[in-house]
């Protein structure tokens, strides 16, 4: 018997057989390993940023609360302003400083200029062909350049000031009617920001867009769903996909673009059946759609843009346009508010520049209106309209703070905690705008301490339109109204915190 075992064991045609069951079942493993020893290899040769400890499987968060934003603050407070996490299975490096900031987003701007992959912003730019959330690349650029130079730029910014009076008019009439009771401000305030980017976007006939006010319930859900936890973000792959589905997130998902996309293919489709209608008299080009349908029918094939590529940038423009200015404004109102001695010192310089004999404040006052500019500066520096930047993802390996960052490695910039850093502001958590009074720190990205739009290839594109829209409005709503808090309601009882800041009312008093 055990002779026919020894046999048996070294019979050639057996040990070949187990030989290779072996191999098929050990070599993937051997090569995980070696693969995982050789990045730990790599990675030991690395200075890489300091950070907490991490549980397994899901990394550290569990250390992320309902507001990430105070929750990295925190941890950067114990671990400094370059920190490495590991969220789920992706690794992140957080920066919150201005001098990490700078490191990175100028220092290092050609190598940390991408965007990391993300399942609801794939869906949603149609795989990427937007600007906001695309890798970058030379279509990346190419648009930046229509928008910037062609679009966004200040003769652009001021060749919509008739748009912008218009909807203020609408605005101020729509308050003055409601007399002096209570009204949920941020409701009105979005409606003329709509209307402002509705018209840029493709002309005068947006108000009348048989789709447009569904549409505004679907950019804010979008807007709601691009913030939302998606389990694919931390665990790529089959098991996050699972995940998301399983809790119906994709469900959702699917169902918000499918409304988004048939509005923008009624809206396309019909530029496409009457190619005056976005021209204005003469000839010229008058808005969005136009812009970039003209680019798509003329140069798509040698550029290769297609019809989605024109929605993607729609997209951009609605759900950046629309929600930055309309929260920043809100957000000043609410600071005001809370700050009676700032709001009557902005409300007499606005009164003193613009005089009692107009109905408005006109475009020629807004440069005179200095302490408005700091109210504006000093909003964004406590309250960006993104307190964490859309992620930027390394290209190639760079030093940060004095820590090597990999390639491939997805850098999250805290603006918010930026705005509240206590070695470059003093007492940074209060609202004072006087801080910025002889200072030429400005949120155009050249100044690190202040990066509500972020900075170098990937700043916001829309940012000259986006603070006109913000400093016109907010000028006209305290020129034509008193504000106050209806009665029984203290100043210190408006919440400051995010998840319940934007739900108050305010009383208007006519002059």
């Amino acid at each position: 018997m055990e002779l026919e075992i020894i046999q048996e064991l070294v019979n050639p045609q057996q040990w070949q057989l187990q030989s290779t069951t072996l191999a098929l079942v050990f070599l993937p493993v051997v090569a995980l390993l070696l693969l995982y020893r050789s990045k730990a290899n790599n990675n030991s040769r690395l200075r890489l940023p300091p950070g907490p400890w991490s549980l397994p499987l899901i990394g550290n968060l569990h250390q992320i609360g309902a507001l990430p934003h105070r929750s990295l603050r925190a941890l950067s407070q114990r671990h400094g302003p370059v920190m490495l996490l590991r969220l789920g299975t992706v690794p992140a490096v957080v920066l919150s400083s201005p001098a990490a900031a700078r490191d990175a987003l100028k220092t290092n701007d050609a190598d940390c200029c991408s965007r990391p992959p993300s399942a609801g912003p794939r869906l949603l730019s149609y795989g990427y062909k937007d600007i906001a959330f695309s890798p970058y690349s030379d279509y990346v650029r190419d648009m930046r350049r229509v928008f910037v130079f062609e679009l966004l730029s200040m003769r652009r910014v001021q060749a919509a000031q008739s748009t912008r009076e218009a909807q203020v008019e609408k605005l101020v009439d729509m308050l003055t009617g409601l007399g002096p009771k209570p009204v949920a401000i941020q409701e009105h305030i979005f409606a003329a920001v709509d209307g402002i980017v509705g018209a840029f976007a493709w002309g005068e006939t947006y108000a009348a867009e048989q789709f447009k006010g569904e549409f505004i319930d679907v950019i804010n859900e979008s807007l709601a769903l691009l913030s939302s936890f998606s389990a694919e973000d931390f665990f790529p792959g089959a098991g996050g996909r699972f995940v998301d589905r399983l809790t119906g997130l994709v469900s959702r998902r699917e169902r918000i673009f499918a409304k988004i996309d048939g509005f923008f293919e009624h809206v396309i489709d019909q530029y496409l059946k009457d190619p005056t209608r976005g021209k204005a008299d003469g000839g010229s080009r008058s808005n969005l759609v136009q812009e970039l349908v003209d680019l798509w029918k003329e140069h798509g094939d040698a550029k290769n843009i297609t019809k989605d590529h024109v929605k993607a940038i729609l997209m951009d423009t609605f759900v950046g346009g629309n929600n930055t200015s309309s929260v920043t404004m809100h957000w000043a109102m609410s600071e005001l508010i809370r700050h009676p001695a700032a709001l009557e010192k902005l409300q007499d310089e606005i009164r003193a520049v613009v005089g009692s004999d107009k109905e408005r404040v006109q475009h020629d006052d807004m440069p005179k209106l200095k302490y408005l500019r700091m109210v504006v500066k000093e909003t964004l520096r406590l309250h960006p309209p993104a307190t964490l930047l859309v992620p930027h993802q390394t290209i190639r390996q760079i030093t940060v703070g004095g820590y090597d960052i990999p390639a491939d490695m997805k850098v999250i910039v805290n603006a918010w905690a930026i705005g509240r850093d206590p070695d470059v502001w003093e007492n940074p958590e209060e609202f004072f705008p006087e801080r910025f009074e002889g200072s030429d720190i400005d949120f155009n990205g050249a100044h690190f301490e202040l990066l509500p739009f972020g900075a170098g290839r990937r700043i916001c594109p829309g940012l000259a339109m986006g603070v006109a829209n913000v400093e016109f409005i907010l000028a006209n709503l305290l020129y034509c109204f008193n504000w106050e808090l209806p009665d029984g309601v203290r100043r210190e009882d408006v919440s400051m915190e995010e998840a319940g800041s934007l739900t108050f009312h305010k009383k208007i008093v006519t002059p």
